[in-house]
């Protein structure tokens, strides 16, 4: 009986641990899953007879060690920083590693080692990172092979909500980590536009962002998008050495991005501890907060019109004769009212009016408070449904003739446990872990999944999953 070690039993594993154990019982495993919380692994797990839960704290060396040299192969679903603890002990046992992270400096370092002990270390094979890079390459390795020149590439991807559970302002729940969401973009931009590398700070991400349509076999889709840390190392990996376009993207809603742009300029990101939070209301902070702000000036500035005089002033534009020129004008001020007003919506949703909601956070920072905000008001519920979309653009020269090609994936989840964001991070995984004990991915190293060898059984198998890419070339 192999034996598969799972560290982690989050959000994103519950369809992952889901996936093991089905497969459990045909290819002879016992699938471990160790977390701080015993009661997420036995709530996840169901008592199935092929599961074990334990107890562990990831720093404990001596549990670490315990459990990783009695695996046949290891997956970790612990915050990126804590993957080098498990990876230094998975060479010292001489054991494979998978997560669906991005590939670190100190993973890099270990290559050679990993090569020498015959193990593969397989990294970013979640959703994006994952899902992304293997459909892509897909369809990079389905043009070069006609002849194609591929001379743009864009992929965006986003965890949404479902438009059937889209019920406040923000047109936005949270499906992982809050912190994550948080901080998202923090690191700012690098890409290639037109043949021109550029470079976005974290301040300008999410300011008159751009929006990307596209259709599949059922529905039309608008969102917004954000470029997404630094596209340009991917150039390579992908081997698009023309390429004039290069850029890899974020989704969300269009209405998302103009609040996000509102949160960052009012400084609530900021992790910079300054508010002693006990016993004090999310309405208290945020008083406190923006009057540093300078609220009211910056609502004004927003405006262009102080916005305390902005119905005033609308109702009396509304009762004059109304030449071109007046017109202009009310449609000008009608237009900045229902910023303001999806403004205000966005911010007394999380709370600014909320007198009732305790912080409780001890000495912390205004990111930390938007953390609990989002947490609080921007919840998945029960019976919520998420939405994970990934759309890639490419065009490309064949035969002197441009052409372009959409590739869309919809997947929606089932309720606030099983959602799409954890069947595409946790799947992509899963499977890879069976096709590596099967004897089906024979690589050795520290990889992503760019390689036929990879990518096309796990497509494959996603396909089975009702994962799969709808592509449209041209003006289809």
């Amino acid at each position: 009986m192999k034996n598969i070690l799972l560290f982690g039993a989050g959000k994103s594993a519950t369809v992952l641990i889901h996936y093991l154990l089905s497969e459990a019982e045909s290819n002879n495993w016992m699938i471990t899953v160790a977390d701080a919380n015993l009661d997420l692994i036995l709530e996840k797990t169901n008592a199935h007879p092929k599961s074990k839960a334990v107890l562990s704290d990831i720093n404990d060396e001596q549990k670490r060690n315990e459990l990783i040299s009695s695996a046949d192969i290891v997956i970790s679903m612990m915050p990126p920083a804590l993957h080098i603890l498990i990876a230094k002990d998975c060479i010292k046992f001489s054991k494979s590693l998978l997560t669906a992270s991005y590939i670190d400096e100190n993973l890099k370092s270990m290559d050679a080692e990993i090569k020498e002990k015959g193990l593969i270390f397989l990294c970013e094979m979640g959703l994006d990172p994952g899902i992304d890079h293997m459909s892509a390459m897909e369809l990079i390795h389905s043009i070069n092979e006609k002849g194609g020149q591929i001379t743009s590439f864009k992929s965006h991807c986003g965890g949404l909500v479902a438009p059937e559970s889209d019920d406040n302002p923000w047109h936005y729940k949270i499906s992982w980590n809050p912190r994550n969401v948080v901080l998202a973009g923090k690191a700012g931009a690098i890409y290639l536009e037109e043949g021109t590398t550029i470079e976005k700070k974290y301040e300008d991400l999410f300011k008159n962002a751009e929006t990307v349509s596209f259709s599949d076999d059922k529905n039309s889709y608008k969102f917004g998008y954000y470029p997404n840390r630094n596209s340009l190392p991917y150039i390579d990996l992908y081997q698009l050495k023309d390429v004039q376009t290069f850029v890899r993207t974020t989704l969300r809603y269009p209405e998302f991005m103009d609040g996000w742009n509102n949160i960052i300029e009012l400084n609530l990101t900021d992790e910079t501890p300054s508010y002693q939070s006990d016993e004090k209301t999310l309405m208290s902070f945020f008083k406190d907060h923006f009057q540093k702000q300078n609220f009211n000036d910056w609502l004004d500035k927003k405006l262009s019109v102080p916005f305390s005089e902005s119905a005033k002033i609308l109702e009396e534009i509304e009762q004059m004769d109304l030449s071109q020129n007046k017109m202009d004008k009310t449609n000008l001020l009608t237009e900045k009212m229902e910023v303001a007003n999806l403004l205000l919506k966005q911010l007394y949703f999380l709370g600014m009016d909320d007198n009732k909601t305790i912080i409780n956070k001890g000495f912390c920072s205004p990111a930390d408070v938007l953390q609990f905000a989002l947490e609080k008001k921007l919840a998945l519920q029960k019976n919520d449904k998420d939405m994970v979309v990934m759309l890639h653009e490419i065009e490309y020269k064949l035969n002197n003739e441009m052409h372009k090609v959409k590739s869309s994936l919809v997947v929606k989840g089932e309720d606030a446990l099983n959602t799409a964001m954890a069947k595409t991070v946790g799947l992509p995984l899963g499977i890879a872990a069976k096709l590596i004990l099967n004897g089906e991915i024979k690589l050795t190293g520290l990889h992503i999944p760019i390689m036929k060898e990879i990518y096309t059984p796990v497509l494959k198998e996603l396909k089975k999953q009702q994962i799969e890419f709808y592509e449209v070339h041209d003006g289809e």
